[in-house]
């Protein structure tokens, strides 16, 4: 929960809108009532785990088209790897800071 928050301030703090979604299938409500141009995206959440919000994601009509940032402390590569396959766009190392999100987000075309 508080890396959430600190990901939501650092997002507007750059000048974008942000919201947050307390668990996945929250996140996926919100994603059917108007799909966000990017997602930070957890591995841990409760109800659902990042992977299984991620393909349920890019199933849904507009899936395919956010930028997903897969955002773990998981450092084995076919951790990553899998969550790449499934459809993230790139992954973030937690915890991470405003310069390194802001790097990611400029990377993948949203500042």
């Amino acid at each position: 929960m508080v890396i959430r928050m600190v990901a939501r301030k650092i997002v507007q703090e750059i000048g974008l809108d942000a919201e947050e979604a307390g668990n996945g299938y929250d996140g996926l409500e919100s994603c059917e009532n108007a799909m966000p141009d990017a997602i930070l995206l957890d591995w841990n959440m409760p109800g659902m785990n990042g992977l299984q919000f991620l393909k349920t994601l890019r199933a849904m009509p507009g899936g395919d088209q956010p930028v997903v940032i897969y955002c773990t402390t998981q450092e084995d590569p076919a951790h990553i790897d899998e969550a790449l396959s499934a459809g993230a766009s790139d992954y973030l190392m937690k915890p991470f800071d405003g310069e390194s999100l802001l790097t990611k987000l400029t990377q993948m075309g949203m500042v």
